[in-house]
């Protein structure tokens, strides 16, 4: 299959769900047959716990940095670090615990690693560095505007730039672009926040200040679903999602390849509904259930 005709998926929680992506990608690989031939996963993001320079989303995930860069590079799977953290300072560049992970990641096998970020001050520091990785432009800096948007794709710093999901379907804007800048367009399909939703940027700077160990207090959604939390059947009914036939029939023919799929922050269980939705073949969603579930090592809720 021709390349501009294949989905390149970039999936959620490198650290955090890396028990379950050690079940998946054996799967994904070895059964093939089970998934999509036009869906591709090039990368995994993510950030273990206490990682001042993480943004986006609270990262839980503790598995050793080690045993996860293993993983990714036995499948070559880009990994990405999510240390899109808004609010970073000077002082905090030499935290030991980042750099430690720079340095793990910089030895990329087949795939080149990637760092995803949002402060200028901590991309010159690790382009500087650690000039191995190549870089992405976070969804955390809420581009809804497409001039300021499509500045921020011609910066010669990003290889990918993720819009906020509200201009997922800008479409007569999105197909004036040319093909250098296509390429470099990452959607984020599944996202459940509200589309009128004001804060986002105060959510990210919350969870911001919350990486760095500042006191402060916790940001409340006022979204009218935020009592329910992510819900995937709910994100569906989104005017902004972008569905499986959205990507086939609408996106890739427009020249568009990556699609960002959100949800560190949830379940293994909820993930695993992503990964049967986006890259499983409906007749083999049980058979890959079952040899997940049954998996006495992976505890999914």
């Amino acid at each position: 299959m021709n390349a501009k005709n294949i989905a390149q998926f970039h999936l959620p929680g490198l650290f955090e769900f890396y028990e379950l992506y050690k079940i998946f990608l054996p799967l994904f690989y070895e059964h093939r047959e089970y998934f999509y031939d036009f869906c591709e996963i090039s990368s995994i993001y993510g950030a273990p716990y206490d990682c001042i320079w993480g943004g986006g989303r609270v990262g839980f995930g503790d598995n050793d940095a080690t045993e996860v860069f293993n993983l990714m590079k036995e499948y070559g799977i880009s990994s990405r670090l999510t240390f899109s953290n808004s609010l970073i300072r000077e002082e905090h560049l030499k935290d030991r615990k980042c750099n430690r992970l720079c340095k793990i990641f910089e030895a990329a096998g087949q795939s080149k690693n990637g760092i995803i970020v949002h402060s200028d001050l901590l991309l010159d520091y690790l382009k500087e560095h650690y000039p191995s990785y190549y870089f992405v432009s976070s969804t955390t800096k809420v581009l809804t505007d497409f001039k300021e948007f499509k500045k921020e794709l011609e910066r010669d710093d990003f290889s990918f730039v993720v819009p906020d999901f509200r201009l997922n379907k800008a479409f007569n804007q999105l197909k004036m672009l040319t093909s250098k800048e296509k390429n470099k367009v990452e959607f984020l399909c599944n996202e459940c926040c509200f589309v009128g939703c004001k804060d986002r940027k105060a959510c990210y700077e919350n969870v911001s200040r919350k990486a760095l160990g500042e006191d402060c207090e916790e940001h409340i959604c006022r979204s009218p679903r935020a009592s329910l939390g992510y819900v995937f059947s709910e994100a569906m009914k989104s005017p902004m999602f972008i569905g499986l036939d959205d990507i086939q029939n609408i996106y890739l023919p427009m020249g568009f390849n990556n699609f960002k799929i959100e949800g560190r922050s949830l379940g293994s269980a909820i993930v695993l509904e992503f990964l049967l939705y986006y890259l499983t073949k409906p007749e083999y969603r049980l058979n890959v259930r079952e040899k997940i579930y049954l998996n006495s090592a992976l505890d999914l809720f």
